[in-house]
């Protein structure tokens, strides 16, 4: 650089340092900065334009270039406000000083912008990894609004997918879903803020992601699903609680490879199509089958289905709750003793237990304290003598009563017995019924069959000893158990 251009740049930058000692501008500094810290950190995600941490890709991609820029708009307004506050004061100086180290003005401005980057360095790292971390946690997901997430999160932490996070299923790969189920949740916020959230929660969720993105991440949908033995075990009112089982062999099919249920509902080239008239889709008077070869639209007589736009099925459909499900008081009592944890030696355990399940009580404090009441108060009162010799086994069988209230009733937020449905199924619920109910008829007569053999065959039903658990090596034969 010639000295006259040296000298021009000097006479360029020196007002500029000068200028630039302002709180308005050095805020802009810090601003810009952090966002180019943090930038550094996340520089390896946003060269491969996605990621599948919704969070850090919301950080990469929008949380981080709102405050760049701003901080890039701070900076010249300090200086351009401080030139005019100057210039009309009469203090703005007539010459520079040198830039150089001897520089008081350049000294601090490098010192501050050192000290800030070294700073932020520390900063930034450890807020951005810890509140990534945490922002994708269960615990934040599930306790942070703990009245409001009650429910669900206990029913979670008690389902298949309890080692699953949160996230993976609610938004998926990529920022775009974050994006969307945030300002969703704006609007959450302020309802939980200002108290007026429904009770309890309305499900299905009308904005859930589609299963394909989420779902079937995890399960693949081309594997064909081989058929599988199901036990149900039960226990009857009386007062030996006289166990019986129900055997049946799931049909589950799907892939590419055989029939039964996915095959038969989401097989290739199988597209279902349904038109619900309530919120909860439980009321399906509509039912369109596209499959190789045929088309064929069911009804039920005098479906009213004008304006209601019809919904492509999905696992969701049936699957409605395969993280949070709610036993209803009879099942969880069954899945209860069968594990031991209410004793089923105890003289009319399943009759007491379901009864005093029943009853509604006001809060969750108040269960606590009447149902193991009721419970011993039951033996007290009708076998003394039980009570006397077992009155432990008693107490612990009461107990997890009470854990089975706690894991299915939430008066808080008005959740009671039954009041989520479960479509899997059709015992306790509609469910498959919806359809399968003999009533969807179309114009040929045909109607979607309610044939039980075509989901599954039933082995026994509700036998105390059934053989084919003996054939099948599942249960030990008596013969072989006195050898």
């Amino acid at each position: 650089m010639t000295p006259n251009n040296s000298a021009r740049g000097r006479g360029w930058l020196s007002p500029i340092v000068h200028l630039s000692n302002n709180w308005i501008s050095l805020l802009g500094v810090v601003i810009v900065t952090t966002a180019v810290i943090c930038w550094l950190f996340l520089l390896p995600i946003t060269l491969r334009g996605e990621t599948e941490n919704p969070y850090v890709g919301i950080l990469a991609f929008i949380a981080l270039p709102a405050p760049f820029f701003a901080g890039l708009v701070l900076i010249p307004l300090g200086i351009w406000l401080k030139r005019k506050r100057e210039g009309r004061t009469g203090i703005y100086p007539p010459e520079f000083p040198a830039l150089n180290w001897h520089n008081a003005e350049l000294r601090r401005l490098v010192y501050f912008v050192g000290f800030t980057t070294v700073a932020n360095l520390a900063i930034a790292s450890q807020l951005t990894y810890s509140a990534v971390n945490y922002m994708d946690s269960v615990t934040f997901c599930g306790q942070t609004c703990h009245t409001v997430m009650q429910p669900e999160f206990t029913a979670y932490q008690n389902s298949p997918h309890s080692r699953v996070e949160c996230v993976k299923c609610h938004i998926g790969p990529g920022a775009g879903w974050f994006v969307k189920s945030k300002l969703s949740g704006v609007g959450q916020v302020f309802a939980v803020t200002f108290n007026t959230y429904p009770k309890p929660i309305p499900t299905p969720v009308h904005n859930l992601r589609p299963a394909r993105e989420t779902c079937e991440a995890c399960h693949w949908p081309q594997k064909y699903g081989e058929d599988r033995v199901r036990i149900i075990s039960k226990f009857g009112d009386d007062e030996t609680n006289t166990p019986t089982k129900t055997v049946l062999l799931m049909k589950i099919g799907g892939g590419n490879g055989g029939i039964g249920i996915h095959g038969t509902h989401l097989g290739p080239g199988v597209k279902i199509r349904y038109v619900h008239t309530d919120e909860g889709r439980q009321t399906i008077p509509w039912v369109e089958y596209s499959g190789p070869g045929r088309q064929t639209v069911y009804a039920v007589p005098d479906a009213k289905t004008a304006g209601l736009l019809p919904r492509e099925m999905d696992c969701m459909d049936c699957h409605n709750r395969p993280s949070h499900s709610y036993d209803l008081p009879e099942g969880a009592v069954d899945k209860a003793m069968n594990a031991g944890l209410i004793s089923p030696s105890l003289p009319f355990a399943k009759k007491k237990a379901v009864e005093i399940l029943k009853v509604a009580y006001n809060t969750r404090d108040d269960a606590a304290r009447q149902i193991p009441a009721a419970f011993a108060k039951y033996y007290q009162d009708s076998q003394p003598a039980v009570w006397a010799a077992r009155q432990a086994e008693v107490t612990s069988s009461a107990r997890e009563v009470v854990a089975v209230y706690n894991r299915n009733i939430f008066p808080d937020m008005k959740v009671t017995w039954g009041k989520y449905p479960i479509n899997i199924g059709h015992n306790d619920f509609p469910g498959c019924f919806r359809c399968h109910d003999g009533n969807h008829a179309a114009k040929d007569g045909r109607s979607i069959t309610q044939d039980c053999n075509a989901c599954h065959n039933v082995l026994a039903m509700d036998e105390s000893n059934p053989k084919i658990l003996t054939d099948l090596g599942i249960v030990e034969s008596k013969a072989a158990g006195k050898q």
